[in-house]
């Protein structure tokens, strides 16, 4: 397949995956070896288009976003919470990131983990939607108490795992501790924005030496093109998600990821 062919394809994947239950990363992964690509020559890539649905959710939520900033410059309480939850959130996946950074970066090289994550994860989604009870109803995400904060943080650090989705396992994570669906969507979305953000520039510092020596053939033109292509992938998907998740739930995405690992694993055994 063509470089830039390549490009909008993992744009596309990227962009419908990064904010539903399914794992974007395991998509990514699996999508690489469809198309035929060098899965190493192209995992930079993979990391730094993230950024472009990113800038999905930044854009969709852009006046929540601006109030919490100036709530925050005038220490009101609501930014300032807001920010807090934010960080807090963040803070486990950075910590554990950065401790474990190579281990979870060989991990992203082996497509045979995917198909076991996105299979268990498919039946936690199962068992989770059939046993929480939301106990918040009321409560948006700068109303979220510190403990439940710092329990969907960790949750997040599962994530590093390839295919066990870090919107799957901060929602569910949500959920769990009986935060309602609507905020749990939503705050999965806004602590994307750090963790990606942060993964991004480790990876671009990891790389930039091969990168503006041209060691790989893709380059910041392929880039370019799948960060517009997730950005505008994503932010179709965002805008339907929330509304759809409010009132139907999340069991159709985990029979689709039950079916879908089923399938990979069968394609990577056999194919």
């Amino acid at each position: 397949m063509n470089d830039f062919l390549t490009a909008i394809f993992l744009g596309i994947v990227e962009g419908l995956t990064e904010f539903i239950p399914v794992s974007s990363t395991g998509h990514l992964i699996l999508a690489t070896e469809l198309s035929g690509a060098d899965p190493d020559e192209w995992a930079m890539f993979n990391v730094v288009i993230q950024l472009g649905a990113i800038l999905a959710v930044v854009y969709q939520y852009w006046g929540t976003f601006w109030n919490a900033g100036m709530g925050v410059l005038r220490l009101e309480r609501d930014g300032l919470m807001f920010a807090r939850n934010i960080l807090l959130g963040f803070l486990p996946s950075a910590v554990i990131g950065l401790a474990l950074y190579e281990s979870f970066e060989a991990m992203l090289g082996n497509p045979g983990i995917v198909p076991w994550a996105l299979i268990v994860g498919g039946f936690a989604i199962l068992a989770i939607e059939r046993m929480a009870k939301p106990n918040d109803e009321g409560r948006g995400v700068a109303e979220l108490p510190l403990t439940k904060v710092l329990g969907v943080g960790f949750a997040q650090c599962l994530a590093m795992i390839p295919g066990v989705s870090r919107s799957g396992a901060t929602i569910m994570g949500a959920l769990a501790m009986g935060i309602n669906r609507k905020t749990a969507a939503e705050f999965s979305f806004f602590l994307a924005v750090p963790t990606m953000i942060g993964a991004t520039t480790v990876e671009v510092a990891s790389n930039y030496d091969e990168m503006l020596a041209g060691a790989t053939r893709v380059g910041w033109d392929e880039i370019a093109v799948g960060f517009v292509v997730s950005f505008i992938v994503a932010l179709v998907v965002i805008r339907a998600f929330v509304s759809y998740v409010s009132r139907s739930g999340f069991t159709p995405f985990a029979w689709y990821r039950i079916v879908a690992g089923s399938a990979a694993l069968a394609w990577l055994t056999f194919a």
